[in-house]
């Protein structure tokens, strides 16, 4: 049963690997035929008892409440958000969750997108991600995410960028040491081939306009 699988991930899972500091974060994919608001509230409970970092993955299906219940516990992100209304984007709007879209689900298994134009205008930050796996999301190209945020969910080739660099990183807890190119931070950057304007970045879909990416202050 399910509840039994619950308590199982509260009483041993979360104990064991927080004991043997195997994650940092504790994530829930709170949702229409997964884990249920109730269910996502205790498991993100017994992970900030243990000292992990809560993240939510909510409303990719459904209304499913797990906006709320990631606001509730300061999550750090909420990811997907497909279904994201007036009353989700209030309690993001008064909290400081990150909210983290990742229209490679979306495009792979052709659902709506999240309205993304309508979040922004509404003055929420938005982060990015590839949500890469073998399900829902098979590829981890953030140039193909960039493109797809920018075609089909009408973002800015500004907002895609930042959404993917540091508001990327707050989503993780890593503003202050990834996300810009500043003093301090470490140098992971990329350079790109010769382009004619950053917004060649999204609009170029397809194509690869990397040419060099330097990790920790190294040349790969």
């Amino acid at each position: 049963r399910q509840g039994d699988y619950v308590d199982l991930i509260i009483n041993e899972m979360i104990p064991e690997v927080a004991g043997e500091d195997l994650a940092d974060y504790i994530d829930v994919f709170c949702d229409r035929g997964f884990f249920t608001q109730e269910e996502t509230d205790r498991i993100l409970m017994a992970g900030v008892k243990h000292g992990l970092k809560p993240k939510i993955h909510a409303n990719e299906l459904d209304f499913s409440g797990g906006i709320q219940v990631g606001v509730k516990y300061n999550a750090l992100s909420v990811d997907h958000l497909e279904f994201t209304g007036e009353e989700e984007i209030d309690v993001l709007l008064h909290s400081d969750t990150m909210p983290c879209l990742l229209p490679g689900a979306a495009f792979f298994l052709e659902m709506e997108y999240p309205p993304a134009r309508k979040m922004i205008d509404s003055g929420l930050p938005l982060a990015l991600a590839s949500d890469y796996n073998p399900g829902s999301s098979p590829s981890g190209n953030m140039q193909l995410i960039l493109s797809i945020a920018c075609i089909k969910m009408k973002m800015l080739p500004e907002e895609v960028i930042n959404a993917s660099t540091l508001n990327g990183a707050y989503a993780m807890d890593l503003q202050h040491e990834l996300g810009t190119i500043s003093l301090g931070k470490k140098a992971n950057v990329f350079i790109t081939k010769r382009i004619p304007t950053y917004s060649f970045m999204p609009y170029a879909y397809g194509s690869n306009k990397v040419e060099t990416v330097i990790v920790n202050g190294r040349i790969q």
